[in-house]
This record gives C-alpha cells, structure tokens and sequence, in this order.
C-alpha cells in the first residue's frame, strides 16, 4: 500500500469519527425523542431502503427483533410486489434516504401514507418527498463522504447505523427490557451462554 492509500484510509476515519459524533446532536432533538415513544408503542415496526442504507435498516430490525419489538426489513423490490401487506395503520416504517427521493422508495411511501402507518424518516433533504410524508425526521448530519468520490455511503452509513443503536439503547429502557428477557430468545453462541448461565 503506497503512502496515498494509507492517507486516503486515514481521512476516511477521521471523516467518519466526525460524522458519528454528531449523532448525540441528533439524538438531543425533540424528534429523536418521538422516535422512540412511537417504536415504544406501535404494534409492528417495518424498516426499508435500499443499498448500503438498506443494509443499516436491515440491521435496525433485527436489533429490534433482539428487544422483542415486532419488526421485519422489507426490500423495496419485495414491498411493491405485495410485502407491503405486512403493515398495517397505526404500525411503523423507518426509511432511510439521504436524499429522501430514492426512486424505488416512492411507492412505498404512498402506500404507507394511505395505509395510515407512521413513517420515521432517516434523512438530511428536508425537501423531499419521503420528508414530507414523515411523521418523524431524524436528520442526517453529512458534510462528507470518507472517500476521495465522495461517493461511497461512507459516513453517512456509520452516521445511519449509529442514529440506529441510539435509538435501540433508548427502548431497552423505555420498554425495560431486561438480560433475562434476552437470555430466553438468544440462547445461542457466548452471549446466550453468558445471560443463561
């Protein structure tokens, strides 16, 4: 690796440090803090994007799913092909999209809004249709991508998935969920062994 590689990694981290660190910002908002008491109190939690986004949101629901909030990641190109009947009024879908107007997300969007389900959006274009049909946004705070393209879902990834882990922290006490109530759906691998021995 020459000396530019080594340089380009280095930005790339320092890039990214900065980008999480602005997640407590985000997570002092009044709307982070809406967030949470609508993923506290829906009945099922749908997340959904696509790419490096949708890898963030997939992650998202399994984390619920580990606190024992309902929750499932739907692909877009599954949603517009009938998955979208997994939600229903009253429930919840996260999205996220830094620019808010992802193509494949539009549809989803319609029929979330007509299904009367409550949209958590994770994104920084406040002027975009997914931000405009939310009933939450949680904004993404990116100056800049960590590579040299500024292009890659660098930053904005690790800014998605730490807004995400705040977000599951805050639940864990807000639902009381206990290591005893992790221990009986996690009885695999070190961890299950840890909360059950």
């Amino acid at each position: 690796m020459d000396k530019t590689a080594l340089e380009a990694a280095l930005r790339c981290v320092e890039v990214e440090t900065e980008a999480l660190s602005r997640v407590a910002e985000i997570v002092r908002l009044p709307e982070f803090r809406q967030a949470v008491d609508i993923l506290a109190s829906v009945p099922r939690i749908m997340t959904c994007a696509s790419g490096s986004s949708g890898c963030a949101a997939k992650k998202f629901a399994h984390s619920l799913c580990c606190i024992e909030r309902g929750a499932m990641f739907m692909p877009p190109s599954e949603a517009v092909h009938g998955g979208l009947g997994g939600i229903k009024g009253g429930d919840a879908m996260v999205m996220v999209s830094r620019g808010g107007k992802t193509v494949e997300l539009l549809p989803i969007i319609d029929v979330c809004v007509k299904k009367g389900a409550k949209i958590i959006a994770v994104t920084e274009n406040y002027d975009s249709p997914l931000a405009r049909a939310a009933d939450v946004i949680l904004p993404l705070k990116i100056d800049t991508e960590g590579d040299s393209l500024n292009a890659m879902a660098t930053a904005s990834y690790v800014q998605t998935i730490g807004i995400f882990d705040a977000l599951l922290c805050a639940l864990i006490e807000v639902t009381g969920f206990t290591a005893s109530m992790f221990g009986l759906i996690h009885p695999g691998g070190a961890v299950g062994e840890r909360l059950n021995s």
